[in-house]
Formats: C-alpha cells, structure tokens, sequence
C-alpha cells in the first residue's frame, strides 16, 4: 500500500505511532497493540492494551475520539478482534463507531481471535494491511512467535559477571548487577507473563518472582520446576501474592504432572504444550544454571538475556550448568539482536538458531 496523506499527517507517522504505544503496558498473555484514529489530518485518539482483562488498543482510542472517530482512519498494530473474550471484539467497535478506514499492520495469528478484517469489509469499511508489518510484529515478538511455534516463547535470563558466573562457590548471588539491571529483569517477568524457576533456586535464593515495578496490574505466574515435589510450603513463591504452578514429575496434590523425558529429567517439551494450552504465551526462565542448560538441551530456548555487570567472580559458579556440546559446529548459535547498557552494567540480547526463519506476520 503507498503511504497516502491525510493532512499533515501520512499513514506511516500515524502507524508509527501506534507501534510506540502498542509498547506501553504489560497484556500478556495477551498480545501488544496500539491504535491511533486520525481525522482531518489530526489524531482525535489513541491508546493501548495495558493489561490482560482490560479495554483493548481500540476500545481505549475509540473512547478519546467519541464523536470524531465517524468517518476517520484508524490505524492498528494488529488485527481488531473478532471475537467475545473478556471484553466485546474491537471489530464490531469500529464498525458501530462508524470508522470509514482501518490501516492494520499485522494480521491476528490467533484463529480465536482472527476475522476482524473480513468483518470490517463486509460492513463497507476501507481496509488496508502491511504497513510496517515489521517494525509492529518486533514489537510484538512474544505473541507472534508464540502463535507460530505454537507453545509460548522461552527466554532464558542470567545475571552474571563478565567472566560468566551467577554466584560465588558459597552461593552468594546478590547482587551481581545493580539497580537499573534488576529493573530490566522485572520488566522481563512482567512482559512474557511467567516465570521458571528450578527446585535448587526456589529453596536457596527463595525468590519472590513477582514483577515490582510500577504499571504492573496482573503479577506473572510464577512456575516451580520440583520433581520430587519436595519444596517446603513456606517458601515465599507459595506465599498467594501470585498464581503459582509447581511443577512435578509424578502425581502430587497441588501439582501439575508432567513425567519425565528420555534424558531422565522432567519433560520439559510436555509442560510447554500444556501451559500453552492454558493461554500462557511466555516464559521467563530465571534458573539455576541446570535449569537453563535442560532447556537449553530440549531445544527450547528463544532468546537470551544477559545481564553482565563488570565484575569477576572466577571460581564462582557457571551459568550454565550442562554437557558441553561434542564440538564447536555442534553448539548452539544465534544472532545478537542488541547489546544495551543498564547502569553500569551491559544488558546482551542473543536470539538462537532458528528464530525468525519464518515471517512473524505472515499473511500482511
């Protein structure tokens, strides 16, 4: 589609903006979307999904525009939907709202979800998809690849030293990184919506694992990989501040069952399908080092994240604890998306091997 002028204002600034609002707030499981109706060359509204259970990206800027919106452009990161969840589908709301065009970035990978273009065109609006397809479907990397793997995506976190370890030989782990890099790491937990941890981390560390930061309306579900089912009760990750699963290989009241693999460990492919299928769309693993390294093993790993603070700890323990691999060709590679800094500390973004070999926004 040409970028078409509406006024002062071109379809591209006007998606751009939408794309830097489907930015704000923390939906998931849900995805990220950002809508901005434009009238007369001016934007009569805007907003965003905030939180999963909250108004949506449309319903927010058809809210703000009120009468301005009959007639006007709206312009969406991602498919309206068409569907009765939570809250009523988006396409319906711009179709009463009397919208004459919709400008979408990206169609709705979610057969739930999808359709609301096609109900968007039988009501005699204008629609237009693909403008900056790749700039909104980056923004919603978690959903998107999520719908296309068809289990949520992995991220696997480690706050480390530069010479790569979590902990001295004691243990002792806090706090590796600062302020600014430990902000990061909530951001984290809040964005994918979950977060794993191992038996040996829950029971040393006994982290909170909720996402302390401002904006933040629904706290991660918080996931405890406990074979056994051993874990003390008291631990603060059962404390009910926040949904938690915790995650066994056999029967055990409270658990979620999920066998083992033929490694011998839990099977970690089989809590993916299953959590996927509960609506979950992200996981943040957050270790330990034999936590990252079993998903890293079964192939599950998407993107790491590495907090590297300039300090060197030298016989204290690795970040990952595993097999190494049989040979340099053998081992896992990616590509670095980013290498940031958080406060004095480097913040480094490494996606693996076989992530973005398909469009994330297929069917522009």
């Amino acid at each position: 589609m040409g970028d078409r002028t509406i006024g002062a204002m071109t379809d591209s600034r006007a998606m751009a903006r939408a794309i830097l609002l489907s930015r704000r707030g923390f939906p998931a499981p849900n995805p990220h979307v950002g809508c901005v109706i434009v009238r007369d060359g001016e934007i009569v509204g805007e907003g965003w999904h905030r939180f999963a259970g909250g108004p949506h990206a449309e319903a927010e800027a058809l809210a703000a525009a009120g009468e301005r919106a009959r007639g006007a452009t709206a312009y969406v990161t991602l498919e309206p939907c068409n569907h009765h969840g939570r809250t009523p589908p988006c396409s319906q709301a711009l179709i009463r709202a009397g919208v004459a065009r919709v400008v979408v970035a990206c169609r709705d990978p979610n057969p739930v979800a999808a359709g609301g273009l096609e109900a968007l065109r039988s009501a005699g609006v204008t629609v237009e998809t693909g403008l900056m397809a790749d700039e909104a479907a980056e923004a919603n990397w978690r959903f998107l690849t999520a719908m296309r793997l068809g289990r949520p995506v992995v991220v696997a976190k480690a706050a480390m030293s530069a010479d790569g370890r979590i902990a001295l030989p004691s243990g002792e782990s806090r706090w590796i990184t600062g302020p600014a890099a430990r902000r990061a790491g909530h951001r984290l937990r809040a964005e994918m919506g979950s977060v794993l941890v191992g038996r040996v981390t829950a029971e040393r560390d006994d982290p909170l694992l909720t996402a302390r930061i401002p904006g933040v309306r629904n706290q991660p579900l918080r996931i405890v990989l406990d074979p056994a089912g051993r874990l003390p009760s008291g631990l603060r990750v059962f404390d009910g501040s926040a949904p938690t699963v915790r995650v066994t290989e056999g029967p055990v009241a409270g658990s979620l069952a999920v066998g083992r693999d033929p490694r011998g460990g839990l099977n970690l492919r089989a809590l993916m399908a299953e959590l996927f299928r509960r609506g979950v769309t992200g996981v943040l693993v957050e270790g330990g080092g034999r936590t990252i390294a079993s998903f890293l093993r079964a192939g599950l790993v998407d993107r790491l994240e590495l907090f590297v603070a300039p300090a060197l700890l030298l016989d204290g323990l690795p970040a990952v604890l595993g097999e190494a691999p049989g040979s340099l060709e053998s081992a896992p590679r990616g590509r670095w998306v980013s290498v940031r800094r958080a406060g004095p500390d480097l913040r480094l973004t490494l996606d693996l091997e076989g992530m973005g070999e398909t469009d994330p926004c297929p069917e522009r």
